[in-house]
């Protein structure tokens, strides 16, 4: 019996650990960068609304370790980062679309 119930405690507790991790920004909530042309956010609410999940991105494009992905305008033009979807097939380029991005 003890068996059972040390089991059953590892099963909830690493579940709870992976549904934290796949909604680390889930809908409603954002992230923001200050870059030099402006400040980012990323919305979770935007991605799920386009049927992307959190593990879409992590962590096979991106780190799950906060600040731990450091990405310049090149890399996402060369289609790495957020230039893996956003480019101009599956969501917007950033060629020509700084401001929907970038907040002054």
């Amino acid at each position: 019996m003890h068996i059972f119930r040390t089991s059953a405690v590892a099963i909830i507790a690493l579940t709870v650990g992976i549904a934290a991790e796949a909604l680390a920004i889930q809908p409603g909530k954002t992230v923001t960068w200050d870059t030099p042309m402006g400040k980012v956010t990323f919305s979770g609410t935007n991605h799920a609304a386009m049927q992307i999940g959190c593990l879409d991105c992590h962590s096979k494009i991106f780190k799950m370790k906060k600040g731990s992905t450091e990405m310049t305008m090149a890399d996402i033009n060369a289609g790495k980062f957020c230039g893996k979807c956003h480019n101009g097939k599956k969501a917007f380029e950033p060629k020509d679309n700084c401001d929907i991005c970038h907040k002054k």
